[in-house]
């Protein structure tokens, strides 16, 4: 492995902690931990590359101090996890980028995750699905996810006001805007028409809590 690809692991293992102290500071604690993860591991591939007896001993401390540190935040989070006081909120600005549905869930997302329930009254809104396209377009979205193994329920209510997502492995999000937090790309060749992590966000907060009883709809 060339010095380069050494020296490019572990500038990427130092802006991913980075981010996992910011994180960690700002009480977000499920978030910094998956960044801690992926950086210690970045560090971890790092040290099986150097040879230097020096170099393998700084990076042998730092692997550990990260390692405690991300340990010490688990017990925290298992232990408000099991009280049933684990909540931490997620402020977007707005035109903030970023918030991907991806960026914004990865945390909480587990191997023990089985089934997501997504209730959200304004669903039908025209930017969303417009009324006379909804059932077919949910229709092709079930047989979409249906390919690739996944079940799409649809119940339909008349009465429902909040917006909440609710994950089976005890995760709880509401976003102050449901889902449709992004703003219009400005046109089909502007950088966040494609990549939602850079498409510019509506101004809202994203709360998160864990349950260890979650209900079915």
């Amino acid at each position: 492995m060339t010095q380069n690809h050494v020296s490019g692991m572990e500038a990427s293992a130092v802006s991913v902690l980075k981010r996992a102290v910011e994180l960690d500071h700002s009480g977000r604690f499920q978030e910094s931990l998956v960044c801690y993860q992926e950086g210690i591991q970045l560090l971890i591939d790092a040290l099986k590359a150097v040879k230097d007896e020096a170099k393998r001993g700084h990076y042998r401390e730092k692997i550990k101090g990260y390692m405690d540190r991300a340990e010490q935040i688990k017990s925290h989070v298992n232990q408000l996890k099991e009280d049933g006081k684990y909540h931490e909120q997620i402020k977007i600005s707005e035109d903030a980028t970023g918030y991907s549905y991806e960026a914004l869930f990865k945390p909480y997302i587990s191997n023990s995750l089985t089934e997501v329930w997504v209730e959200d009254p304004y669903i039908r809104h025209t930017h969303q699905a417009d009324s006379g396209q909804q059932g077919s377009a949910l229709a092709e979205l079930r047989e979409s996810l249906s390919a690739q193994g996944v079940t799409l329920d649809l119940q339909y209510s008349s009465t429902i006001h909040d917006r909440e997502i609710r994950f089976d492995n005890g995760w709880i999000i509401k976003i102050g805007r449901g889902l449709d937090y992004f703003k219009r790309p400005k046109g089909r060749f502007s950088i966040g028409y494609c990549d939602y992590d850079l498409r510019q966000c509506q101004e809202t907060s994203v709360d998160i809590f864990h349950t260890k009883h979650t209900k079915t709809l």
